[in-house]
């Protein structure tokens, strides 16, 4: 779509769904419903931080996304796919802070399951929950560049989340798995793919169209049977996810 398109503006918390056009849900995430495909971009103007109110736009996003039976294509901002979560909120703590958290997993889980592909273009940094959002996709495809794509917590004093370990766990080699969660290890464009990061690196200018034309020919799949073996071969992750996820709660809470 190019850049003279005409963007209508809603301000119900649910998509409106305009074949061709741009639905913007609010100021963070906006959705193009280009054919089979929406797009979903997140863009705060910053680091694209995975707060409450980012959050809300993005499910109410994919809820758009569901009801018209589109292929997911998420995005972020140039320079930036996700900084993961407000540290400002996380660090304030709080009832807020506790929500956060949560929300952020059970954003994962449901593109985890979506029932439709997920495609996630990752377009700068990636991290910590912004690397872990980049892992629930089905395929990701990133652009070339010096960008970090690591999940810091250990770094910065934080015990990883059980869940996120889970995610973590399920798409990373054993060798990069280690690295990422135990020595925090900053992975780049060029060395995602061998990590399990990234499934593909195209140039900058290559990224859009690279994903939509991926989404396009994702969105041939029979839908009943794409549902249906995705939650087949993902049954004993998110079994492990799931269960990783109630036992991170209680920590969740304490911050409340």
């Amino acid at each position: 779509m190019g850049s003279d398109e005409v963007v209508t503006r809603v301000s119900s918390p649910f998509l409106r769904h305009d074949t061709w056009e741009t639905v913007v849900m609010a100021d963070l995430v906006t959705c193009d419903i280009d054919g089979p495909v929406a797009i979903i971009t997140m863009d705060d103007g910053k680091a694209n931080v995975l707060s409450p109110t980012m959050q809300s736009e993005f499910n109410a996003a994919l809820d758009g996304a569901a009801a018209e039976r589109s292929v997911v294509l998420l995005r972020g901002r140039a320079g930036f796919f996700s900084g993961g979560f407000d540290l400002a909120i996380l660090r304030s703590g709080g009832p807020q802070a506790s929500a956060m958290l949560r929300g952020g997993f059970d954003l994962a889980e449901r593109l985890l399951t979506f029932p439709r592909p997920v495609i996630a273009t990752c377009t700068g940094h990636a991290i910590a929950m912004g690397a872990f959002v980049l892992l629930s996709a089905d395929v990701r495809v990133g652009a070339a560049g010096t960008y970090k794509i690591t999940a810091n917590e250990v770094a910065i004093g934080l015990t990883m989340p059980r869940a996120a370990i889970e995610i973590l766990r399920q798409r990373l080699t054993p060798a990069a798995f280690t690295r990422a969660t135990l020595l925090a290890e900053v992975f780049s464009p060029s060395n995602a793919v061998e990590a399990g990061f990234l499934d593909q690196v195209v140039a900058p200018d290559a990224l859009a169209e690279a994903g939509l034309e991926l989404g396009v020919r994702l969105a041939t799949l029979d839908v009943r049977a794409y549902t249906q073996t995705k939650l087949r071969a993902r049954q004993s992750a998110m079994d492990a996810f799931r269960s990783a996820l109630e036992a991170d709660l209680p920590d969740f809470e304490a911050l409340g």
